[in-house]
């Protein structure tokens, strides 16, 4: 009789999809600090030397008044950048949420509420810390209210859509599912982050610094989703979650 499969292997053995979260959110810290150390105050704060360069080449060099282009592109990334915004975050993790209870996967739906929630929560309390005044290099797009660093819609999309994904892949089956599902999170994540670039309402190193913590903070909940999982599964191994 051929060997069952062990549904725990990838929780044991972190598959590539976690390693490649963790190496591009260390990758992306490294070039955060390297631009911390090199800094310069600008406008009467530290600003990256990357930062008014970036904000300006994604506005095609123009740094006030329409932006170049077609007016579409202005309006995609209007809608991209709602995908970041509290109401369609929300919106989502209630429907996951919906579709766990339905299915029964109650440890799943603790820590997608757990970690969403909480990753909000310390997001908007790292904002009001550092208080980092948002960039005037262009003329902003759309309305904001509150301090720039680290980008909330970076921040909290990376939150949400990675710790969903992560999460998810831990009770999917398939090996192609499973990379569409990270390859898919990581695209939507990244377009929201640099949508608030082209808008002109964060500098790059604040959608950065919100890419980073969201995709550690998604690896911290996959890793204690997985540390409870092969718990529960060495005591009682042929009991579903």
């Amino acid at each position: 009789m051929p060997a069952q499969p062990d549904p725990t292997e990838d929780i044991r053995h972190p598959p590539w999809t976690v390693v490649t979260v963790i190496a591009v959110a260390l990758a992306g810290g490294v070039l955060w600090l390297l631009g911390w150390a090199v800094g310069e105050v600008g406008e009467g704060e530290l600003r990256f030397p990357f930062d008014r360069a970036i904000l300006l080449w994604a506005r095609g060099g123009v740094a006030h008044g329409p932006p170049p282009g077609p007016p579409l592109l202005t309006q995609t990334m209007l809608d991209i950048t709602a995908l970041g915004g509290v109401t369609v975050l929300v919106l989502v993790t209630s429907l996951v949420a919906g579709l766990l209870i339905a299915s029964r996967h109650w440890l799943t739906l603790a820590l997608v509420v757990s970690g969403t929630l909480s990753g909000s929560l310390v997001v908007g309390a790292v904002k009001g810390l550092v208080g980092r005044a948002r960039p005037t290099v262009t003329d902003h797009l759309v309305h904001v209210y509150d301090a720039s660093f680290p980008s909330g819609h970076a921040a909290n999309s990376a939150c949400v859509y990675l710790t969903l994904a992560l999460l998810l892949l831990q009770i999917t089956e398939g090996r192609a599912v499973k990379r569409y599902i990270l390859f898919a999170t990581m695209l939507l994540v990244t377009a929201i982050g640099t949508s608030r670039i082209y808008l002109g309402v964060h500098w790059p190193s604040d959608v950065l610094g919100g890419w980073i913590f969201g995709a550690l903070w998604a690896v911290a909940w996959w890793a204690l989703g997985s540390a409870i999982r092969l718990r529960v599964a060495g005591a009682t191994p042929t009991q579903p979650e």
